[in-house]
């Protein structure tokens, strides 16, 4: 499916504005004792989750009836379509359970295997990053998107790089992979927020080895890509999207600012599980 640029900026700018919005919901629930319970897997879902969720789910209904949405809490098991959205509505819940303001809001659309257009929010930062056609940050002002400013990464520094590593999730694979990089400084950031700080040129790698969702990664791939970055899987192949029998499981992956770090990288080839191969009638392909 072949939509144009200026289309998919402004499908962008829309899913920057509702990222916004569901943002404020969150911060209702932040700092809070919010109601919360855990998951099969170990992992929390609380009520603002719901809620954000919820309001997501409405909001692309009214501009994109029709267009199936894989989420994080209600439609996980649903299978793809060519077209689709990816939704995190609270990405980092265990950081914001515990007060910590890196959580995110990550929308993304799909087409085929790759995102098009994408909005990340971090409303404890009152920061949105989007991108359809080129890649965009702007202040969330009382909750909603403010003026957009083109962003891009940074070139490679003389002095070495800044790499990111998640709060709660380091692993020896992780910390072999940067030890082949000359990395000068490091820097802790939670929830899908590192992908955008590379975007934005703040930052120059961040490597995952452990478990992750498409849904954790779809929106802060397509962000960083169309920044002049990229997101490899292991051999420098892209990050590809809509693995249904593997649960939209993600294996090991590198968000770099530069592709030149691949060359020094070594990713573990590690294939996420799948789910036993079921039948489905094929969706039919939507326009937006």
């Amino acid at each position: 499916m072949s939509i144009d640029a200026p289309t998919r900026d402004r499908i962008a700018a829309t899913l920057m504005e509702i990222a916004c919005r569901a943002g404020e919901i969150l911060k209702r629930h932040h700092g809070g004792d919010c109601p919360h319970v855990l998951k099969p897997d170990g992992s929390p879902a609380s009520q603002a989750d719901a809620e954000s969720e919820d309001f997501i789910l409405a909001e692309l209904a009214r501009y994109w009836p029709g267009i199936p949405v894989i989420a994080e809490e209600s439609s996980y098991d649903q299978p793809p379509a060519q077209l689709f959205f990816l939704v995190d509505p609270l990405d980092g819940t265990r950081d914001f359970l515990a007060g910590n303001a890196e959580y995110s809001v990550n929308i993304g659309l799909i087409a085929g295997d790759r995102p098009i257009a994408a909005a990340l929010a971090a409303p404890g930062l009152n920061r949105v990053w989007g991108a359809g056609g080129q890649a965009y940050e702007a202040e969330i002002r009382d909750g909603h998107l403010g003026e957009r400013l083109p962003i891009a990464v940074r070139p490679r520094p003389d002095q070495g790089l800044v790499a990111l590593r998640s709060n709660r999730h380091g692993d020896t694979e992780t910390e072999a992979c940067l030890g082949a990089l000359r990395v000068e400084a490091t820097r802790s950031a939670a929830s899908a927020l590192k992908f955008c700080l590379i975007a934005a040129g703040e930052a120059d790698i961040y490597v995952r080895c452990g478990p992750t969702m498409e849904w954790d990664t779809a929106a802060g791939d397509h962000i960083l890509t169309v920044a002049g970055g990229c997101v490899v899987a292991p051999a420098g192949r892209p990050m590809t999207y809509g693995h249904y029998t593997r649960n939209y499981r993600n294996g090991p992956f590198a968000a770099l600012g530069d592709a030149s770090y691949a060359a020094n990288l070594v990713l573990p080839e590690r294939s996420p599980s799948t789910r036993p191969a079921e039948r489905h009638a094929p969706q039919d392909e939507r326009r937006i």
